[in-house]
């Protein structure tokens, strides 16, 4: 499909999100494509897009604000291949508890600068979460802060929060949605990285049926934001964060982590027991039927874990 903007030249137009000027024009249309301005609300959202740099990088972020006073801030952290343009039921579910929702296009993702898809070493991750978290300082952005990642968003809050401890600014509820720890198969991809490195940068992606919501994968297919090549530099500097993640000292914070049980994208079960070691009595929520993908699953799904992430956000 094509797409109503220019990536390059509508990130090159941008400001910090404090400086709170108009959205422009391809801005708006970037935000109408992928359903962020959220026309079905009794009330337009309030909301802004901007840009920082972090890791080398130029980073786009936006920020969506509640109707009333916000009670509290969720950061939603993308999975890989992915964008901000993918998220609006989180967003829109962060907006009905209440919390201002920030969110930012990772390095190599969506309308952020970098070769696409590809990364020289997971901290440039935490960089980039780093200078969102001074973006949302620099806009007042209440307390208490809440993480949620899908995937190898996951990664990142998981990497944060083991590391960062009690100096992280967001001590509010960690969420991990199919979080990756190991891909699926993943001796065998790591071999392959070994015995191919030498030769190539990349292999043409292949597109998955990653949920069970029909209308997503043609979506997906034909997004102008999606990659289409998966870098051999990012699976290295996977392999170098496993050893790492998997060595992290235990932490005494108790996430919320949500996993479906079909998926196949990465091995859940062997996430489950690092995870189960690293923090004391996580809430898991395990979906029977659920794919990878569970930021666009189908409806029943969302619900019942929207449901779930409600209950203990309630409690």
């Amino acid at each position: 499909m094509p797409a109503p903007f220019s990536p390059d030249t509508l990130r090159a137009s941008l400001q910090p999100l404090a400086a709170e000027g108009p959205i422009s024009s391809e801005g708006l249309a970037y935000q109408r494509f992928y359903g962020l301005d959220f026309p079905h609300r009794a009330t337009p959202v309030k909301r802004q897009l901007g840009r920082y740099s972090a890791a080398g990088y130029d980073l786009v972020s936006q920020v969506w604000w509640p109707e009333a006073a916000p009670v509290g801030t969720l950061f939603v952290i993308h999975g890989f291949y992915d964008h901000m343009g993918l998220y609006r039921h989180l967003i829109e579910w962060g907006l009905n508890r209440g919390f201002a929702v920030i969110a930012c296009d990772l390095p190599g993702h969506g309308l952020s600068s970098g070769e696409r898809a590809s990364i020289g070493d997971f901290y440039q991750y935490q960089e980039a979460l780093q200078g969102l978290f001074i973006e949302a300082q620099s806009l007042s952005l209440p307390q208490p802060w809440h993480l949620c990642g899908q995937s190898t968003g996951a990664a990142i809050v998981l990497d944060h929060v083991l590391r960062q401890g009690d100096s992280s600014p967001a001590q509010g509820q960690a969420i991990l949605m199919a979080p990756l720890v190991r891909p699926k198969d993943w001796h065998w991809s790591k071999f392959s990285y070994y015995l191919l490195r030498p030769f190539v940068k990349g292999i043409a992606r292949r597109f998955s049926e990653n949920t069970n919501n029909p209308d997503f994968m043609p979506f997906l297919q034909a997004d102008p934001l999606q990659p289409l090549r998966l870098p051999t530099a990012w699976v290295g500097a996977l392999a170098r964060w496993i050893p790492r993640i998997e060595g992290a000292t235990p932490s005494a914070r108790q996430p919320l982590i949500i996993q479906g049980d079909a998926d196949k994208t990465v091995d859940w079960r062997h996430n489950l027991q690092v995870l189960k070691s690293k923090f004391h009595e996580p809430h898991v929520l395990l979906l029977p039927g659920a794919r990878h993908h569970l930021a666009n699953e189908t409806d029943d799904i969302r619900d019942r874990y929207f449901a779930f992430l409600d209950q203990h956000f309630d409690a």
